[in-house]
This record gives C-alpha cells, sequence and structure tokens, in this order.
C-alpha cells in the first residue's frame, strides 16, 4: 500500500466504513472521497484499493506497539 497524500493522523474517534471498529488505514479515491478500514478489513479488501486507491494512509503498525 502507498503511504503519503493523506494528512493527519488516524485517530480513536475514525470508524470503520464496514463494521464501525477503530479505522487504522485511510484510502483516498479518485473522486476524493475517503473510505476508512480497520486492520481486518483493510486486509480483506487490500487487493481492490490498490487498484482504485489514489493514496492510502496505512496506520495498521501502530497495533504492534505497545501502550505508551
Amino acid at each position: 500500500m502507498a503511504d503519503g497524500g493523506l494528512a493527519g493522523t488516524i485517530t480513536a474517534m475514525d470508524r470503520c466504513d464496514r463494521c464501525g471498529a477503530q479505522a487504522y488505514v485511510r484510502a483516498l479515491l479518485p473522486n476524493g472521497l475517503e473510505l476508512l478500514f480497520c486492520a481486518h478489513h483493510s486486509r480483506q479488501h487490500s487487493s481492490a484499493l490498490t487498484k482504485v486507491a489514489v493514496d492510502i494512509h496505512d496506520e495498521t503498525d501502530r497495533l504492534a506497539r505497545p501502550a505508551a
């Protein structure tokens, strides 16, 4: 997945558009709309997202970090 053009950290208030869980991935579509996904749905839809998204901001690495 690409990383770069989307500004800002995904927060705990951001929710997966598919299931409502905390989002860790933001995909920017060509029409300017954003889709938010949890780690599970991001993995499930990654092949389709990489074909259509202009940019993908992936913060799933935060899941592996211990809480501060």
